[in-house]
């Protein structure tokens, strides 16, 4: 969990009241956060001639982001104890009435895709506030941007640029201007050379490094604001006496990019002359649908069960009663008109961690006191326990391959690209695999997409045993899919090895034979006689295929219709001699590898 350290007495101050060391871990406690540390108990190091504040370190939940700095953490817990109300976020029109606007060029399609943007008009900086602004951009970038792979954070004197803005990719050596807190001015090229042995921008050079253009956003008089996800430009460097702020945010992930931005406008609106106010700013970017004003500081709009509550905490809260605990963590809730046992919520902007009526719940349980709960087990369970139907699936398949005798392995779901491609006879297209960006050893380098990998690394080095060995696993691969907004998933597969002196082709086929009947999919055969009658319109049968993987003319390709629909959903076969080869396999080899999610 990330610790946040504030100052004690500042802190005191905003919460109107001053706490003992453990009258104060108590309240965290109620609250659900930690107090770490109260430097006032320990010997505290003297900095610039002058001892350093008594600070307090707080751990907070890492779902918790809108409590990475001192106003969320003061805002926080004066709502809980009921000090002031929820602040009500609004977007409010700019002086002159025209909002700012980022136009967005295709090119940025390449490196970094998404923008968003806000103002903080009328802000009023001091040195602690300042300094915690800074800190919770350090904050977010450290955390929930993922070292500024997903997320980077921009922040300017709106006073000293002039919109409307460009957010553009271009070669490196076309952008030229003075990063922040130095006095020449440099290409993107002499930039990424002049910060290599910077320890703290260093760690991020990679990101945009190799990519032949760079983002880069513009003013209207083409003055370089920012090199996302580097640095920013000394032009619009803030300031203690700097009134409006101009954020901008680029990213690689549209939802963190909108969750980083509520959190840091909401946070420090408050130290805005009209508090809780944030002036948006319009996204003209066409080309990937992504026009529109940010931020969406509307809260959304959710439900939750009485009856589950009550359940899940052995309470029996009326909604009225679950509604006030509500409003204590920052909720604004009221009973729901369509039933008795709903309740209508609207969740801040700031709580992007809020899925499903069970964060609710947690938050119910917390304003009514943990403490404060029965220690008991409650009489109904608010809960009932069920396997995900893949998970059930992969049981079923573990279970029939085990007791044909046949034993699980598990090896790592990472591997080298060679392991993966090359000692497969397989080819590498680029949109197959995905890869690690700065893999540690070049034994991991890819996440596999077939688990015969692992099952020969496994049979090797297992060779001193005694032969046949019969291994089979049944885990996950993961494919590149860039129409999924993680730009990969997952597929459950099933795969077998057989190692022995003979080939063994009958037996893996045997077993495939044995899963697919316990599926219930009928065999389908030119032979005849040979018939099963399936279950539906479900059936399986098999064709020979030419796989480079396997020897020639001992493959065979596994073909099913399900619901009229017919598809490959793997391959069996005995492995061609350079296969084993590269794996050091003296034995012939007989794999088969089914994808079993077609039969959800």
């Amino acid at each position: 969990m990330p610790t946040i350290a504030v100052d004690k007495a500042r802190l005191f101050e905003a919460l109107g009241q001053d706490y003992t060391t453990e009258d104060f871990d108590d309240l965290c406690f109620d609250f659900g956060i930690e107090l770490d540390e109260d430097t006032s108990l320990s010997q505290r190091p003297i900095i610039n001639g002058k001892q350093e504040p008594v600070q307090l370190k707080i751990e907070i939940p890492a779902n918790r982001y809108d409590m990475l700095c001192f106003e969320g953490i003061s805002l926080m817990l004066n709502i809980f104890r009921g000090k002031r109300a929820s602040p009500d976020y609004r977007l409010v029109a700019p002086p002159k009435g025209e909002l700012q606007i980022i136009n967005v060029s295709k090119e940025t399609a390449r490196i970094r895709p998404y923008v968003a943007g806000a103002v903080l008009r009328n802000i009023n900086f001091t040195k602690e506030s300042y300094d915690s602004f800074i800190a919770l951009q350090d904050k977010l970038h450290q955390n929930l941007a993922r070292q500024r792979s997903l997320v980077a954070i921009g922040t300017h004197d709106l006073d000293t640029i002039e919109g409307p803005f460009t957010y553009e990719a271009l070669p490196p050596e076309d952008i030229n201007f003075v990063p922040l807190n130095q006095s020449r001015s440099m290409t993107a090229v002499e930039l990424m050379d002049f910060y290599q042995a910077d320890r703290h921008l260093s760690r991020y050079l990679p990101i945009i490094r190799d990519s032949p253009v760079y983002p880069v956003i513009f003013d209207s008089k083409r003055t370089v604001c920012s090199m996302p996800p580097i640095i920013n430009g000394n032009h619009s460097k803030i300031t203690l006496n700097t009134r409006n702020v101009f954020v901008d945010m680029t990213a690689t992930d549209p939802t963190k990019l909108e969750i980083c931005l509520n959190i840091l406008v909401s946070m420090f609106s408050q130290h805005l002359e009209e508090p809780f106010t944030v002036e948006p700013v319009k996204i003209v970017s066409p080309h990937n649908h992504q026009s529109r004003e940010t931020p969406d500081l509307t809260p959304r709009e959710t439900q939750a069960e009485v009856s589950y509550i009550n359940n899940c905490c052995g309470l029996s809260l009326t909604p009225p009663d679950i509604c006030s605990l509500l409003k204590r963590m920052s909720y604004a809730a009221s009973p729901s008109r369509a039933s008795p046992d709903l309740i209508d919520v609207q969740v801040p902007p700031t709580r992007a961690d809020v899925l499903h009526q069970a964060d609710i719940m947690e938050d119910v349980a917390i304003a009514y006191g943990f403490n404060k709960l029965p220690r008991s087990f409650p009489s109904e369970s608010g809960t009932i326990a069920q396997p995900l139907m893949i998970n059930k699936l992969s049981d079923i398949v573990r279970l029939e391959a085990a007791m044909a005798g046949w034993s699980e392995v598990m090896p790592l779901i990472l591997c080298s690209h060679d392991e993966n491609f090359a000692w497969l006879n397989r080819k590498d297209n680029g949109k197959t695999a995905v890869r690690l960006a700065n893999p540690k050893t070049a034994e991991y380098q890819v996440v596999r997409t077939s688990l015969l990998p692992g099952l020969l690394k496994t049979i090797r080095e297992n060779k001193h045993h005694s032969v046949p060995m019969k291994v089979f696993e049944v885990s996950d691969v993961a494919f590149k899919d860039m129409d999924l907004e993680r730009k990969s998933r997952n597929e459950r597969h099933f795969a077998a090895a057989w190692y022995g002196k003979s080939s063994g082709f009958e037996v893996v086929h045997g077993l495939m034979d044995r899963i697919m009947l316990m599926l219930k999919s009928a065999f389908v055969t030119g032979e005849e006689g040979l018939q099963a009658k399936g279950v539906g319109e479900a059936a399986y049968w098999i064709e020979e295929v030419e796989d480079p993987t396997f020897f020639p003319g001992h493959a065979a390709a596994i073909h099913v219709r399900i619901e009229g629909k017919e598809q490959i959903i793997g391959v069996f076969g005995i492995l061609h001699p350079s296969v084993l080869e590269k794996f050091e396999l003296r034995y012939p080899v007989s794999t088969l590898e089914v994808n079993i999610e077609i039969f959800l």
